[in-house]
């Protein structure tokens, strides 16, 4: 049965999952989330009533959350391109990277851009504040972390890189990496030149005026 991933192109973690789906060339239908699109929202609604996407359904099954997704596909649709190691103690440093990308780059360039859209009696300038201040941190321990990496979790490509590729991307735009950051900076190049990520990025492109902050024309 066909896999079914309900999702948005412009999303950072619907790209998460869309990585791992290049990765590997694994078919799937998109079944994307448009405003004018009731049809698909209701599907997503039935599914999901929380209605956060990525939502993906194998054969009547539905999966939730990114890491899961992945997970999941890597148990049930292997491919050539093993996203966690089969290895225990290392699939936990992949596992544990995966985490910081999300919870310390992702979940902090969110607070940025959601709090952009509001309006202006509604802006909370300490929580922006302290974005701001988390993803410093969170360079500064990335940029001593990738030392001799290539990938997030060593030399291999896996979910961590999934989860970091929409990651950097999005909060270098919110919240630029400072260039005494040079292996961050030069671990972003790498995310963008890979071809399961490059191909999320062009496809969003047509959605980068939905970005508040402004999406520069370098990447």
């Amino acid at each position: 049965m066909t896999l079914r991933l309900y999702a948005h192109p412009f999303s950072s973690y619907c790209q998460k999952v869309l990585i791992a789906l290049y990765e590997n060339d694994t078919r799937f239908e998109f079944r994307m989330l448009a405003f004018d699109d009731e049809k698909v929202a209701v599907e997503l609604e039935s599914l999901w009533p929380l209605k956060r996407i990525p939502v993906l359904v194998d054969d009547g099954r539905t999966v939730v959350e990114t890491s899961i997704i992945i997970e999941h596909l890597g148990l049930h649709h292997p491919g050539p391109v093993r996203l966690v190691p089969e290895e225990a103690r290392v699939a936990l440093d992949v596992r544990m990277m995966d985490r910081f990308f999300d919870n310390y780059v992702m979940t902090p360039m969110q607070k940025l851009v959601f709090d952009s859209i509001r309006a202006a009696e509604n802006r909370d300038r300490q929580g922006v504040a302290e974005a701001r201040a988390m993803l410093d941190t969170a360079y500064r321990w990335l940029d001593g972390a990738m030392a001799g990496r290539e990938w997030a979790a060593g030399d291999a490509f896996s979910l961590a890189d999934c989860a970091a590729a929409p990651a950097l991307l999005y909060a270098d735009w919110a919240h630029p990496i400072g260039e005494a950051f040079a292996n961050v900076r030069a671990y972003r190049r790498r995310l963008l030149a890979r071809p399961s990520f490059a191909r999320a990025v062009d496809e969003a492109r047509p959605y980068r005026s939905l970005f508040p902050l402004g999406a520069p024309e370098r990447d």
